[in-house]
């Protein structure tokens, strides 16, 4: 399964020349991220902190393909290409007019508090099996 959004290319993501600044693709990155949490997984980035948990990057690597510019408007799609024990390992896509723009591989961590210290835990089953449902047929 993927989840879709839509993201519109505002004057604030630009550079001089009128295209998308490549550093806005990874502020892109992380809101698409942080609202399939919300959406998606149920959990949002406010709850996790409360919680003392939360899903840092621990790796990043990106394919800039074509140019976006003011006024584009992205379809962005995120689907799970690896769940482990304690990390899950994202594509997002970012595409207009059938275009892919930019393909982004992204791992994150589950991090919870344990004995005073935030560090890797295993997925929550309710998170982890959220997180199943999006994971990339084989």
């Amino acid at each position: 399964m993927l989840y879709r959004r839509l993201y519109p290319i505002e004057f604030n993501h630009c550079d001089p020349a009128g295209i998308v600044f490549y550093p806005r693709y990874f502020e892109m990155t992380n809101h698409v991220c942080e609202n399939f949490f919300r959406e998606a997984v149920g959990v949002s980035y406010g709850e996790m902190m409360r919680q003392q948990s939360g899903v840092p990057t621990v790796r990043l690597e990106t394919d800039f393909r074509a140019p976006s510019r003011l006024g584009d408007v992205l379809e962005v799609t995120l689907e799970v290409l690896r769940l482990g024990a304690t990390s899950v390992t994202f594509e997002i896509v970012g595409a207009c007019g059938g275009q892919v723009r930019l393909v982004v591989t992204i791992t994150l961590v589950w991090v919870a508090e344990a004995d005073g210290a935030i560090a890797p835990q295993p997925w929550p089953e309710a998170i982890k099996a959220k997180l199943h449902s999006y994971l990339r047929a084989a």
